[in-house]
C-alpha cells in the first residue's frame, strides 16, 4: 500500500465518494488508486473552475464533502474564484492539490509555486502532507474542517503519494459539534426585538435558510418581527406552502428603502448586510445608521435551536397557521421573450423537487419573488463570493449529489462563457439539467454598474468591454460541440414549447433564450 492507496481509502472511510477531477503527472498515483477503488466515483472537468464549481454545487446540495483533484499550484489557480463562492457558501469541499516530489523542490521545476500561500484566502484549513503515514491525519483534519462547514486543501507531493504507508486500520473522525445555543444571546435578542414591534427583523443565512428553521422564524411574525434572507442566497427551501422570506435585494436604493424602517435587526446564521460595492454618496452598511444590530448565531452555530429558543423566549405560538401556496400570475403564451415573460413561464412550469441553479444575473431578477409561489424546491444563488462562473458548474455538481431530482439552471451568457466546459461533462455522465442561458449578448450587470457611478453614454470603446456581440455567441453550435442538445427560442411560444419537453426528458438540455436585454448602445 502507497500513500495514495491511504488517500484514498481514508477520503472513502469518512464517506467521501465523488471526486470531481482534473488531475496532471504529479497526481498519477493517486488517479491510479482511485482507479482500484470503484466505490469512488470519478468525474472529469475540462477546467479546474469546473471541478471546483461542481464541488461546491455538490456540497450545498449532499451536505458533505466531494473532493477535487487540482494539478499544482497553476491547477489550484484555475479553480480558486469558484473556491472562493464556496468558502462564502460555507460548502463543505475538499482539494487535494497534487506537488513535485519533496525532493524536487530545491530545482524550482518551471510548475513549482507557493501552494499554501495560493491556497490559505480562500481555504479555512490548508495542510501539506508530510509523508505516506501522514496522510490519514491530513484528511482528519480536512474532513473535520469540512463538515464545520468550510473549504479544506490538502497539498499531497508525489513522493507521499508513491511512498510506502503502514496498512494500519483506518480511523474515521467525528464531526464538529456545532456552537451551541447561547442563551445570553438569547435573552439578547428578545429583549432588542420587544422595544419596537413591527420596525424589528431577522436576517436567515447559512442552514437557517432551510425549510425547518424558516418554519420557525415565521413564529416570529407574531412578534411584530420582519423575515429577511441574505442577499446571496448559498441554498434555500422555499415554494408551496412554505413561508416567504424577503431578500435583501442586491441594488444599493432598494435594500436601503427595504431596510429603512429597521430599528433592530438580529442575525442569525448571517452577516451584517451591506453593498456588494462601494458607489459615489451611497453607504456601505444596508441597516439604516442607528440601527441596532444584535448576533444571535453564527454560520457555524446550530441555528435551528438557537431560533427555537428565540421564539419561546418572545412566547410565539408552537406553529404558524397553515399556509397556502401563494398565487402565481399567469405566464403569457405568446409575444416576444422578455426578463419578464421568461419568469412567469418558468416560475409556473417549475416541477416540484426542483433544484434551481440561479446565476441569471441581471436577467430574471424577479424570478425570486414570483417564485415564492412555485412549487416546492430548493434554490441555489451561486455567485456568493460574487465571482462569476459558477453556475454550469454547479450545476453539475447539484445533479450528482440529487441524480433524482431536476436541476434548472438560469444562466446568464456572459458568465455561462467562463466555464462553458462544463456542459461537456453534463453530456459526459449524462446529467439530469436543463440549462436556460439568457442571450442578451452582453455583460448586462456591467452596464448597470457603469450608471450606477453616473457614466451614462458610452463610447466604442467601453461598448466592446461590456457587449458579446460582434461576433454573437451561438449557444446551440455551443451545447451541441459539447455534446449536449440544444434548441433557440425568440418567442414566448417557442420557449414555452422548448422548456415543457426538457422538462420532460432526462439528460442535459440547453435552451438559449434571444431576450430583449438592457441598452447596449450606451446612448
Amino acid at each position: 500500500m502507497n500513500g495514495a492507496d491511504r488517500l484514498c481509502d481514508s477520503l472513502l472511510a469518512h464517506g467521501v465518494d465523488v471526486c470531481f477531477a482534473n488531475p496532471g503527472t504529479s497526481e498519477m498515483h493517486f488517479v491510479a488508486a482511485l482507479d482500484a477503488k470503484p466505490a469512488m466515483r470519478c468525474i472529469l472537468g475540462l477546467f479546474e473552475g469546473v471541478v471546483t464549481g461542481a464541488a461546491d454545487g455538490y456540497g450545498r446540495m449532499a451536505d458533505r464533502p466531494a473532493v477535487t483533484l487540482l494539478h499544482t499550484g497553476p491547477g489550484l489557480a484555475n479553480g480558486l474564484a469558484n473556491l472562493h463562492n464556496a468558502r462564502r457558501a460555507r460548502s463543505p469541499l475538499i482539494n487535494i492539490v497534487g506537488d513535485h516530489a519533496s525532493t524536487h523542490l530545491k530545482f524550482d521545476a518551471p510548475l513549482t509555486t507557493d501552494i499554501e500561500a495560493l491556497a490559505r484566502p480562500m481555504s479555512d484549513y490548508v495542510r501539506r502532507i508530510g509523508g505516506p503515514d501522514d496522510v490519514e491525519a491530513g484528511v482528519q483534519g480536512a474532513w473535520r474542517a469540512a463538515m464545520a462547514p468550510g473549504v479544506a486543501t490538502l497539498i499531497l507531493p508525489a513522493d507521499s503519494a508513491w511512498g510506502d504507508a503502514a496498512a494500519t486500520p483506518l480511523n474515521k473522525s467525528s464531526p464538529p459539534s456545532p456552537g451551541k445555543v447561547d442563551e445570553t444571546k438569547v435573552r439578547a435578542a428578545a429583549l432588542a426585538l420587544r422595544k419596537a414591534p413591527g420596525r424589528v427583523g431577522v436576517l436567515l443565512g447559512a442552514r437557517a435558510l432551510r425549510a425547518d428553521c424558516v418554519a420557525i422564524a415565521d413564529r416570529l411574525r407574531g412578534a411584530g418581527v420582519r423575515v429577511f434572507g441574505e442577499m446571496f442566497i448559498a441554498r434555500m427551501e422555499r415554494g408551496g406552502a412554505r413561508a416567504p422570506v424577503e431578500r435583501i435585494p442586491y441594488p444599493v436604493d432598494l435594500a436601503l428603502g427595504l431596510l429603512a424602517e429597521i430599528d433592530v435587526l438580529v442575525l442569525v446564521g448571517a452577516r451584517a448586510p451591506v453593498a456588494f460595492f462601494a458607489y459615489p454618496g451611497k453607504p456601505g452598511a444596508l441597516a439604516r445608521e442607528g440601527c441596532e444590530i444584535v448576533e444571535l448565531a453564527g454560520p457555524l452555530d446550530d441555528v435551528k435551536p438557537a431560533l427555537a429558543a428565540l421564539a419561546d423566549e418572545l412566547a410565539v405560538k408552537r406553529a404558524s397557521p397553515a399556509r397556502a401556496t401563494a398565487a402565481l400570475p399567469e405566464a403569457p403564451t405568446q409575444g416576444p421573450l422578455t426578463d419578464e415573460a421568461m419568469t412567469l413561464i418558468a416560475a409556473n412550469l417549475l416541477p416540484e423537487g426542483a433544484i434551481v441553479c440561479d446565476e441569471a444575473l441581471t436577467s430574471m431578477r424577479n424570478f425570486f419573488h414570483v417564485s415564492q409561489g412555485s412549487a416546492p424546491h430548493d434554490y441555489l444563488m451561486l455567485d456568493t463570493g460574487g465571482a462569476i462562473g459558477a453556475g454550469i458548474p454547479a450545476m453539475v455538481g447539484a445533479a450528482v449529489a440529487c441524480p433524482n431530482r431536476k436541476v434548472i439552471g438560469l444562466q446568464a451568457d456572459g458568465s455561462g462563457m467562463y466555464t462553458v466546459q462544463g456542459l461537456w461533462t453534463m453530456a459526459r455522465e449524462n446529467l439530469d439539467v436543463v440549462v436556460i442561458v439568457f442571450a442578451n449578448r452582453a455583460y448586462a450587470i456591467l452596464h448597470h454598474e457603469m450608471r450606477n457611478v453616473g457614466v451614462n453614454h458610452f463610447g466604442r470603446n467601453a461598448r466592446r468591454m461590456l457587449n458579446l456581440d460582434e461576433p454573437a455567441l451561438d449557444w446551440v453550435m455551443l451545447a451541441r460541440g459539447l455534446g449536449v442538445e440544444a434548441g433557440r427560442a425568440e418567442t414566448c411560444e417557442e420557449f414555452t414549447r422548448l422548456l415543457k419537453g426538457a422538462l420532460g426528458r432526462r439528460g442535459p438540455f440547453v435552451i438559449e433564450a434571444v431576450v430583449w436585454g438592457p441598452d447596449t448602445t450606451g446612448t
